[in-house]
């Protein structure tokens, strides 16, 4: 039986790179275990694996003492001079019980409880590794889904992009590669949870890091992004040397870079604009494709008022506020758009109150 317990252990060590004490600890929790169940044993039990023999033993340690008070913690001087002839009063023995009845029952607890290492050590391994990747672009293999939320495969675990986290354009089936965003790692008793998603701004700004050298390089940096998931998204870039220019490093030659992460994103529309640490001109560039005629900042409670050509008010506005909408994500600004029509109108009647 020890035998073989020393084979799985040095087995399963070999196998999954688990420390062999670590195993070694489980068996003698195992006897331990076993001992306490079968005699009744409280505490002061220790075990032994002699790796040489392959044999287990089990002492019970006991205090050298004059007078008895507790027989299973205590030893008379005399008793323990049988076993250790040079022992003194205070003293600890180690007193061999024998484990020839506990054979069967140690081997079954000692596998049980070695396998159940195992399963911990490899959650645990899944969680170092997976806790690190916290906001980084992950790929992975779809494998099923339940409930409305993708299971997807991530080579040594499996990840969920639950359906909050999933744009309305996509529809995954069995077998599809995809990129994801993973926004959290936890813990729980099935293992390490890896929370993937598809609609994360920080999805977006990874896909350009990965097709954009610029930025990989730190010529080019991402200020801002923000996304309307399957329907649109604005991305601030700045460059940091004169002669690259930020939004055509992103584009790519004939829009190769950014049309590549449009297809990862499922044909979502992407607005590259340039950052600027100047309100109004990042206000005029946030709310591209609208053409912008004049921007009023209100520096204290971050505000811009916005007038535009009477016909270009429903682009700058978008479909739904969309457009509006991303630019605000984009600034943290408040905007406030007003027709050319609009604004003078506004103008006029303000010059009528004061005549």
């Amino acid at each position: 039986m020890s035998i073989n317990l020393i084979n799985i252990i040095n087995q399963i060590g070999k196998e999954k790179g688990i420390d062999r004490e670590k195993l070694i600890d489980a068996v003698k929790d195992a006897v331990i275990s076993a001992s306490r169940k079968r005699f009744g044993f409280s505490e002061n039990l220790e075990a032994v694996l002699n790796e040489a023999t392959g044999d287990i033993e089990l002492f019970v340690k006991k205090n050298v003492v004059e007078k008895i008070m507790d027989t299973e913690k205590e030893i008379t001087l005399e008793d323990a001079a049988k076993i250790k002839g040079d022992v003194k009063l205070g003293d600890t023995v180690m007193i061999p019980c024998s484990v020839g009845e506990l054979g069967r029952i140690a081997a079954q607890n000692a596998k049980q409880i070695i396998l159940q290492r195992v399963r911990d050590a490899e959650r645990e391994s899944v969680f170092g590794e997976y806790k690190d990747k916290k906001g980084q672009l992950i790929n992975a293999i779809v494998l099923r889904e339940e409930k409305g939320d993708i299971i997807v495969d991530l080579g040594n675990t499996e990840g969920i992009i639950y359906k909050r986290e999933q744009s309305f354009r996509e529809n995954f089936k069995r077998g599809d590669r995809l990129m994801a965003y993973v926004i959290d790692v936890k813990k729980n008793f099935r293992g390490p949870q890896i929370i993937l998603s598809r609609t994360h701004p920080g999805l977006l700004i990874k896909l350009f890091e990965l097709e954009v050298p610029e930025i990989a390089e730190g010529i080019v940096e991402i200020k801002a992004a923000a996304r309307d998931p399957g329907g649109r998204s604005k991305i601030a870039v700045f460059s940091r040397k004169n002669d690259v220019d930020a939004v055509g490093a992103c584009v790519g030659m004939r829009g190769i870079r950014v049309q590549s992460i449009v297809q990862e994103l499922k044909g979502e529309k992407i607005d590259i604009v340039e950052w600027s640490d100047d309100p109004a001109t990042y206000v005029k560039n946030a709310l591209s494709p609208a053409a912008v005629s004049n921007v009023n900042v209100n520096m204290i409670d971050k505000s811009t008022e916005v007038i535009v050509p009477d016909d270009q008010l429903s682009l700058a506005i978008g479909k739904r506020g969309q457009n509006v909408k991303l630019a605000v994500k984009l600034l943290h600004w408040k905007i406030n758009i007003k027709s050319e029509t609009e604004y003078k109108k506004g103008l006029e009647s303000k010059l009528e109150l004061k005549s």
